[in-house]
């Protein structure tokens, strides 16, 4: 049976390690520290579970087209499920992502974010 059907290898991000909520992204962009870098922003504060780790993505149309956004929310959210362990545990993250950061490959951004988490 293909990966895809049978539910290994899922790729996909868990409900319970996103922010969905508007009230959840206020609350990480009032009380949160921000880090700004050239093509991102990472706002960072303690969750409301400890010991989960959630993300909010929030991509405008000046980063570019619908595919372009897309593809900038699919590498952070890759670069958040590979990175979970250097990831400090217990908190809502929000990345901001600014003009320019479609053009970046996965791995100018993972460093990025890397450079910013720390």
């Amino acid at each position: 049976m293909p990966d895809h059907l049978s539910g290994e290898g899922d790729q996909r991000l868990r409900r319970a390690d996103r922010l969905r909520s508007p009230k959840d992204f206020q609350r990480v962009n009032r009380t949160g520290r921000r880090q700004a870098g050239r093509h991102f922003v990472l706002v960072s504060t303690a969750g409301r579970e400890p010991g989960r780790t959630r993300l909010g993505l929030a991509v405008s149309r000046r980063v570019g087209n619908a595919i372009a956004r897309n593809r900038v929310k699919r590498h952070v959210r890759s670069w958040f499920r590979l990175d979970e362990g250097s990831i400090p545990a217990g908190r809502d993250l929000v990345v901001i992502a600014r003009r320019g950061a479609a053009e970046r490959s996965h791995a100018e951004i993972a460093l990025e974010l890397d450079g910013l988490i720390r």
